[in-house]
């Protein structure tokens, strides 16, 4: 691995997406737009190479996965700790990691090779995250966050009993999600109730003008007395969950 450049030649990366080197793109995220630049070609080339994203999201890298990924970021508290459950290739811990290094990171993988991918990207960018092999389920009482964030984990009543527990009172799970994102939300409404979630909104918040909106499912943690392992909520298999698969913008809230 390299270190991380700053207006140096375009890379691989950058000639196959055009997003790479929009300016814009470099507003957006203000300083942390170095870091981001060199995981999107971490991701190309070694990403690619060890499985972690397929070589046809290469072209789309930036708007479908680095823009989707940082607009979370003007979701995220003035300060405290961020969770990312299923961090897998890095999507979006690293990417929240990036652009707000003022927030105590931990990224949460049960696979031992993501976990490695995770621990060299991490001390390649020079983000003091932490990364912990484990699932979701296994932290209940021993870590607490300010906010979740999961993407491409699981359906939103099976996530939702493994991050609730992980919440403070007042934490919220930030899920991305798709164009079922307010199906979800009414399909996990009484297990969310039951954890000490509150009702939850579909939030809609743009990056880059022309780049799709990130689709987002907030659950706020209202009640204090959540059950570490609830019995009517599905743990996840032996191997966890390994979710794989810009800035303000509009929203939309439930009613």
């Amino acid at each position: 691995m390299r270190e991380i450049p700053g207006d140096g030649p375009a890379s691989s990366a950058a000639e196959s997406d055009p997003l790479a080197l929009d300016p814009r793109v470099r507003a957006y995220l203000g300083d942390g737009f170095a870091r981001v630049s060199r995981f999107g070609e971490l991701l190309t080339e070694e990403g690619v190479r060890r499985g972690l994203i397929g070589p046809r999201e290469v072209p789309r890298l930036w708007e479908r996965h680095l823009l989707n990924s940082a607009a979370l970021a003007p979701l995220l508290p003035a300060e405290g700790v961020v969770v990312d459950v299923g961090s897998g290739a890095g999507l979006p811990g690293l990417v929240l990691a990036a652009v707000r290094p003022d927030l105590t990171t931990v990224l949460v993988e049960p696979m031992l090779r993501r976990v490695v991918w995770l621990q060299e990207v991490a001390l390649e960018l020079g983000l003091d995250v932490e990364v912990v092999r484990a699932r979701a389920d296994e932290l209940h009482g021993r870590l607490r966050a300010d906010v979740v964030t999961a993407r491409a984990v699981a359906p939103l009543e099976r996530l939702a009993g493994w991050t609730l527990p992980l919440l403070r009172q007042g934490g919220a799970l930030l899920a991305m999600k798709g164009d079922q994102a307010e199906a979800e939300l009414d399909a996990a409404g009484r297990a969310i109730a039951r954890l000490g979630g509150d009702a939850g909104e579909v939030l809609e918040v743009g990056s880059v003008e022309g780049v799709d909106a990130t689709r987002v499912v907030r659950v706020v943690r209202v009640s204090p007395g959540v059950p570490e392992r609830p019995e009517k909520v599905r743990r996840p298999g032996k191997h966890g969950s390994d979710g794989r698969s810009g800035r303000g913008g509009s929203k939309r809230r439930r009613r």
